[in-house]
């Protein structure tokens, strides 16, 4: 009977002791896929661009700073360059601080050099720059 028993308890040690390896395994391999998926789902989202419908252009209380494709900036039909947009900016600023200045951009430029003219027109001080679009 003691045989027996001896070959009990070797069946139940091998049942004690689960093996790891496969749980680690699929532990690192659902690790690996989602670190490849969540980049890939957040850069290819769909996204709808909308259509823009803007109000006409306000006449009274404002001021449109353009600037073209070479760099130049127009402020009320004057062309000059960076430095003297912003000072001229400045100067504006101090005659009405309430004009709404509206930034038109050549479509040939890029997107940053545009922010930078709505940048240059919040650091004179002005609340309200906003960017011009055409109509559809």
């Amino acid at each position: 009977m003691s045989v027996r028993r001896g070959r009990r308890r070797t069946q139940l040690k091998g049942i004690d002791e689960i093996n790891m390896t496969p749980l680690i395994d699929l532990t690192f391999l659902l690790l690996i896929v989602f670190m490849i998926t969540m980049p890939l789902m957040e850069y290819g989202t769909d996204v709808s661009v909308p259509e823009m419908n803007a109000e006409q252009l306000p006449e009274d209380n404002t001021k449109i700073v353009s600037r073209r494709a070479d760099g130049v900036f127009v402020i009320d039909k004057l062309e000059m360059n960076a430095d003297e947009a912003r000072a001229t900016l400045e100067r504006l600023y101090l005659q009405n601080p309430k004009y709404d200045i509206l930034v038109r951009g050549d479509g040939e430029c890029s997107y940053a050099s545009i922010v930078d003219v709505v940048k240059m027109a919040r650091d004179a001080g002005f609340v309200k720059a906003r960017l011009v679009t055409t109509a559809e």
